[in-house]
Protein backbone atom coordinates (compact mmCIF):
# COMPACT_ATOMS: atom_id res chain seq x y z
CA UNK A 1 0.00 0.00 0.00
CA UNK A 2 1.65 3.55 -0.86
CA UNK A 3 1.85 5.54 2.12
CA UNK A 4 0.32 9.03 2.16
CA UNK A 5 2.81 11.93 3.58
CA UNK A 6 -0.16 14.83 4.45
CA UNK A 7 1.27 18.15 5.40
CA UNK A 8 -0.93 20.44 7.85
CA UNK A 9 0.21 23.91 7.59
CA UNK A 10 -2.13 25.22 10.11
CA UNK A 11 -2.40 29.07 10.61
CA UNK A 12 0.68 29.61 8.45
CA UNK A 13 1.48 30.60 4.85
CA UNK A 14 0.39 33.20 2.69
CA UNK A 15 -0.44 33.74 -1.23
CA UNK A 16 3.01 34.83 -1.90
CA UNK A 17 5.30 31.48 -0.39
CA UNK A 18 2.39 29.16 -2.72
CA UNK A 19 4.34 29.16 -6.07
CA UNK A 20 8.19 28.73 -4.29
CA UNK A 21 6.52 25.68 -2.60
CA UNK A 22 4.57 24.32 -5.30
CA UNK A 23 7.70 24.19 -7.70
CA UNK A 24 9.58 22.83 -5.17
CA UNK A 25 7.27 19.93 -5.11
CA UNK A 26 8.07 19.24 -8.12
CA UNK A 27 10.65 16.93 -7.55
CA UNK A 28 7.95 14.45 -5.41
CA UNK A 29 9.30 11.15 -4.78
CA UNK A 30 7.39 8.80 -7.45
CA UNK A 31 6.82 5.57 -4.59
CA UNK A 32 4.42 7.90 -1.82
CA UNK A 33 1.42 9.72 -2.49
CA UNK A 34 1.65 13.69 -0.90
CA UNK A 35 -1.14 16.34 0.71
CA UNK A 36 -1.23 19.76 1.23
CA UNK A 37 -3.72 20.74 3.87
CA UNK A 38 -2.97 24.84 3.78
CA UNK A 39 -5.10 27.18 5.08
CA UNK A 40 -8.78 27.85 3.70
CA UNK A 41 -7.40 31.43 1.34
CA UNK A 42 -4.66 29.09 0.00
CA UNK A 43 -6.64 26.45 -1.81
CA UNK A 44 -7.38 27.73 -5.24
CA UNK A 45 -4.02 29.40 -5.20
CA UNK A 46 -2.22 26.42 -4.21
CA UNK A 47 -4.99 24.11 -6.61
CA UNK A 48 -3.84 26.41 -9.86
CA UNK A 49 0.02 26.33 -9.13
CA UNK A 50 0.19 22.08 -8.64
CA UNK A 51 -2.25 21.23 -11.42
CA UNK A 52 -3.39 18.06 -9.94
CA UNK A 53 0.26 16.54 -9.35
CA UNK A 54 -0.02 16.74 -5.45
CA UNK A 55 -3.06 16.01 -3.62
CA UNK A 56 -4.70 19.04 -1.50
CA UNK A 57 -6.89 19.15 1.74
CA UNK A 58 -8.73 21.63 3.81
CA UNK A 59 -8.47 21.41 7.55
CA UNK A 60 -11.49 21.12 8.94
CA UNK A 61 -15.48 21.90 7.51
CA UNK A 62 -18.63 21.85 8.38
CA UNK A 63 -21.23 19.66 9.12
CA UNK A 64 -23.93 20.69 7.43
CA UNK A 65 -23.47 21.23 3.37
CA UNK A 66 -24.95 25.11 3.51
CA UNK A 67 -26.65 27.77 6.11
CA UNK A 68 -26.08 30.43 8.73
CA UNK A 69 -22.74 29.39 9.94
CA UNK A 70 -20.46 32.57 9.84
CA UNK A 71 -16.87 31.72 9.55
CA UNK A 72 -17.54 28.42 8.47
CA UNK A 73 -16.22 26.58 5.39
CA UNK A 74 -18.59 23.40 3.85
CA UNK A 75 -17.12 20.48 2.72
CA UNK A 76 -18.23 20.86 -1.30
CA UNK A 77 -16.59 24.71 -0.61
CA UNK A 78 -13.15 22.53 -0.25
CA UNK A 79 -14.07 20.33 -3.42
CA UNK A 80 -15.07 23.06 -5.82
CA UNK A 81 -11.28 24.97 -4.16
CA UNK A 82 -9.55 22.19 -5.45
CA UNK A 83 -9.40 20.07 -2.41
CA UNK A 84 -9.71 15.99 -2.20
CA UNK A 85 -9.11 15.18 1.56
CA UNK A 86 -9.86 16.78 4.42
CA UNK A 87 -8.21 16.64 8.01
CA UNK A 88 -11.01 16.37 10.84
CA UNK A 89 -10.80 16.10 14.80
CA UNK A 90 -7.23 17.05 15.12
CA UNK A 91 -6.42 17.74 18.55
CA UNK A 92 -5.86 21.52 18.23
CA UNK A 93 -9.86 22.07 17.19
CA UNK A 94 -11.20 19.36 20.02
CA UNK A 95 -9.18 21.46 22.31
CA UNK A 96 -9.69 24.53 21.33
CA UNK A 97 -13.38 24.67 19.65
CA UNK A 98 -14.34 21.92 21.92
CA UNK A 99 -15.58 19.46 18.96
CA UNK A 100 -17.11 16.28 20.35
CA UNK A 101 -16.74 13.38 18.93
CA UNK A 102 -20.31 13.10 17.52
CA UNK A 103 -19.73 16.77 16.12
CA UNK A 104 -16.80 15.32 14.57
CA UNK A 105 -18.90 12.13 13.15
CA UNK A 106 -21.01 14.27 11.34
CA UNK A 107 -18.45 16.23 9.41
CA UNK A 108 -16.90 12.79 8.49
CA UNK A 109 -20.38 12.01 7.37
CA UNK A 110 -20.15 15.63 5.01
CA UNK A 111 -17.13 15.04 3.80
CA UNK A 112 -17.84 11.49 2.61
CA UNK A 113 -20.81 13.35 0.62
CA UNK A 114 -19.00 15.72 -0.85
CA UNK A 115 -16.56 13.40 -2.39
CA UNK A 116 -14.13 13.97 0.26
CA UNK A 117 -11.57 11.66 2.11
CA UNK A 118 -11.80 12.45 5.53
CA UNK A 119 -8.83 12.03 7.53
CA UNK A 120 -10.12 11.51 10.87
CA UNK A 121 -7.61 12.34 13.79
CA UNK A 122 -7.38 10.63 16.99
CA UNK A 123 -4.73 10.76 19.90
CA UNK A 124 -4.34 10.61 24.04
CA UNK A 125 -3.16 13.60 25.98
CA UNK A 126 0.15 12.85 28.51
CA UNK A 127 -1.80 12.55 31.07
CA UNK A 128 -4.24 9.96 29.79
CA UNK A 129 -1.14 8.06 28.35
CA UNK A 130 0.72 8.30 32.14
CA UNK A 131 -3.06 7.06 33.64
CA UNK A 132 -2.58 3.66 31.13
CA UNK A 133 -6.02 4.53 29.47
CA UNK A 134 -4.28 6.22 25.85
CA UNK A 135 -5.87 2.79 24.14
CA UNK A 136 -8.84 3.00 25.44
CA UNK A 137 -9.39 6.79 24.91
CA UNK A 138 -8.07 6.11 21.12
CA UNK A 139 -10.85 3.45 21.25
CA UNK A 140 -13.60 5.67 22.31
CA UNK A 141 -12.28 8.52 20.01
CA UNK A 142 -12.69 5.58 16.89
CA UNK A 143 -16.06 4.08 17.87
CA UNK A 144 -17.76 7.59 18.08
CA UNK A 145 -16.52 9.45 15.27
CA UNK A 146 -16.44 7.42 12.83
CA UNK A 147 -19.86 6.59 10.51
CA UNK A 148 -20.73 2.91 10.00
CA UNK A 149 -19.79 3.41 6.36
CA UNK A 150 -16.40 5.22 7.02
CA UNK A 151 -14.07 5.24 4.07
CA UNK A 152 -10.98 7.51 5.19
CA UNK A 153 -7.89 7.86 6.72
CA UNK A 154 -7.24 7.60 10.60
CA UNK A 155 -4.40 9.65 12.07
CA UNK A 156 -2.74 8.74 14.89
CA UNK A 157 -1.35 12.10 17.19
CA UNK A 158 -0.59 11.37 20.22
CA UNK A 159 -1.53 15.30 21.93
CA UNK A 160 1.91 15.39 23.89
CA UNK A 161 3.89 14.89 20.93
CA UNK A 162 2.40 17.46 18.85
CA UNK A 163 4.88 20.33 18.22
CA UNK A 164 6.69 19.43 21.18
CA UNK A 165 9.41 17.95 19.51
CA UNK A 166 9.08 14.93 21.70
CA UNK A 167 8.06 11.14 19.83
CA UNK A 168 6.60 8.47 21.63
CA UNK A 169 9.08 4.90 21.27
CA UNK A 170 8.89 2.87 18.36
CA UNK A 171 7.50 0.36 20.39
CA UNK A 172 4.80 2.59 21.77
CA UNK A 173 3.82 3.68 18.18
CA UNK A 174 3.37 -0.05 16.90
CA UNK A 175 1.13 -0.79 19.94
CA UNK A 176 -1.21 1.87 19.58
CA UNK A 177 -1.29 1.27 15.72
CA UNK A 178 -1.77 -2.18 16.06
CA UNK A 179 -4.87 -1.42 18.68
CA UNK A 180 -6.45 0.96 16.58
CA UNK A 181 -5.96 -1.91 13.41
CA UNK A 182 -7.95 -3.94 15.23
CA UNK A 183 -10.72 -1.12 16.34
CA UNK A 184 -11.00 -0.81 12.84
CA UNK A 185 -11.65 -4.28 12.02
CA UNK A 186 -14.23 -5.00 14.82
CA UNK A 187 -16.01 -1.59 13.76
CA UNK A 188 -15.92 -1.90 10.16
CA UNK A 189 -14.99 -5.69 9.58
CA UNK A 190 -13.10 -6.25 6.08
CA UNK A 191 -13.24 -2.74 5.32
CA UNK A 192 -11.06 -1.80 8.16
CA UNK A 193 -7.87 -3.94 6.97
CA UNK A 194 -7.45 -0.86 4.51
CA UNK A 195 -7.95 1.54 6.02
CA UNK A 196 -4.51 3.52 6.20
CA UNK A 197 -3.83 4.71 9.86
CA UNK A 198 -0.80 7.92 9.61
CA UNK A 199 1.28 8.54 12.67
CA UNK A 200 1.68 12.21 13.66
CA UNK A 201 3.57 13.97 15.90
CA UNK A 202 6.38 15.77 15.57
CA UNK A 203 7.63 13.84 12.51
CA UNK A 204 11.06 15.29 11.15
CA UNK A 205 13.41 14.45 8.35
CA UNK A 206 15.33 12.56 10.69
CA UNK A 207 13.00 10.46 12.42
CA UNK A 208 10.61 9.83 9.35
CA UNK A 209 12.19 6.63 7.96
CA UNK A 210 12.25 4.10 11.03
CA UNK A 211 8.57 5.66 12.27
CA UNK A 212 7.06 5.08 8.41
CA UNK A 213 8.99 1.58 8.96
CA UNK A 214 7.05 0.93 11.63
CA UNK A 215 4.27 -2.02 11.21
CA UNK A 216 0.81 -0.25 10.49
CA UNK A 217 2.42 2.97 9.81
CA UNK A 218 0.56 4.09 6.57
CA UNK A 219 2.11 7.79 6.41
CA UNK A 220 2.38 10.46 8.31
CA UNK A 221 0.47 14.06 9.22
CA UNK A 222 3.25 16.65 9.29
CA UNK A 223 2.98 19.55 10.97
CA UNK A 224 5.66 21.89 11.64
CA UNK A 225 8.13 20.43 9.42
CA UNK A 226 5.46 20.79 6.21
CA UNK A 227 6.11 24.01 5.98
CA UNK A 228 9.95 23.46 4.29
CA UNK A 229 9.63 22.18 0.78
CA UNK A 230 12.57 20.62 1.83
CA UNK A 231 11.86 19.15 4.99
CA UNK A 232 8.56 17.63 3.88
CA UNK A 233 10.48 16.04 0.90
CA UNK A 234 12.88 14.46 2.88
CA UNK A 235 10.29 12.83 5.30
CA UNK A 236 8.55 11.68 1.63
CA UNK A 237 11.45 10.32 0.61
CA UNK A 238 12.12 8.29 4.06
CA UNK A 239 8.79 6.21 3.08
CA UNK A 240 9.59 3.08 2.03
CA UNK A 241 9.00 1.53 -1.43
CA UNK A 242 6.13 0.02 -2.40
Amino acid sequence: MRQLIAGNWKMHGRLADVAAYAAALGQTPGHVDLLVCPPFPLLDRFSAALGGSVALGGQDCHAQAQGAHTGDVSASMLKDAGASYVILGHSERRENHGETNAEICGKTLAAMAAGLTPIVCVGETGTEREAGAAEEVVRTQLRHSLPSDFAGVVAYEPVWAIGTGKTPTEADVTAMHGAIRAALVAQLGAAGLTVKILYGGSVKPGNAASLLALPEVGGALVGGASLKAEDFLAIAAGAPGV
